[in-house]
């Protein structure tokens, strides 16, 4: 970390901040769209599925156009929150955004797996005790899906974190405002002799990016003695 410039820290810390709002921003959504999937049958269920993992085979450039368009300044959506003082677009809140919405899935389709091995028994059973779905949910879906969603959200972080495509066609690559990562990573590669540079952030984020995974395992694992025993 020591040779980083200032310029490349500023990256690093943002990217980390994308991806930390991101991730918890997106899980309460994350989760109730997998559970709402999981768990329930209704007519557009098939549609919903789809919208969900639209993000993970659109062109990341055509998910960044699709996010100017709504929430640009100039945008349906944009257009009214910037009433409030809220604006997305060449805004770091914006990639925080892009990335939210590129990683959903990856979110939602682990968690949903988990979900899915609860055992539908025992929320029969806790419901025919006079629970109310609200309670069967908070104190038997919910803790035993734990290592899915903890899976769901370290995947999310991790995506975000190498969110590319969407987040600079959104939000641009500005220096110390908008610029992540990837985005300096690919700045520094345009630039000749530049390499060295652009292999330190490299190496950053491949060594962020395996700690949350190894992280997310070591914690996966203890949640399942946990409930285990």
């Amino acid at each position: 970390m020591g040779g980083l410039t200032a310029q490349e820290w500023m990256a690093v810390e943002l990217s980390l901040r994308v991806a930390v709002v991101a991730t918890l921003f997106s899980l309460p959504f994350g989760i109730g769209v997998a559970y709402l999937l999981a768990r329930f049958r209704f007519p557009g269920r098939d549609i919903l599925n789809g919208l969900v993992h639209l993000p993970l085979i659109l062109p990341p450039v055509v998910t960044g156009y699709l996010l100017l368009v709504t929430f640009g300044r100039r945008g349906v959506v944009g257009a009214w929150l910037e009433q409030f003082g809220i604006v997305f677009a060449f805004d770091w809140t914006g990639a925080a955004l892009a990335a939210g919405i590129t990683a959903f899935p990856l979110m939602v389709r682990a968690i949903r797996l988990s979900i899915e091995a609860v055992d539908p028994g025992l929320e029969a059973a806790a419901a025919t005790l006079g629970a109310s779905p609200l309670r069967v949910f908070a104190t038997i879906t919910l803790p035993l899906s734990l290592p899915g969603i903890i899976a769901g959200a370290v995947l999310a972080f991790a995506k975000a974190m190498g969110e590319f495509g969407a987040t600079i066609t959104f939000v641009s690559n500005i220096p110390g405002q908008t610029q992540t990562l990837p985005s300096a990573i690919y700045a520094l590669l345009q630039v000749p002799g530049a390499e060295p540079q652009a292999m330190r952030l490299i190496v950053i984020s491949i060594t962020v990016a395996m700690g949350a995974l190894l992280l997310s395992e070591v914690l996966a694992r203890r949640m399942q003695r946990r409930i285990a025993s």
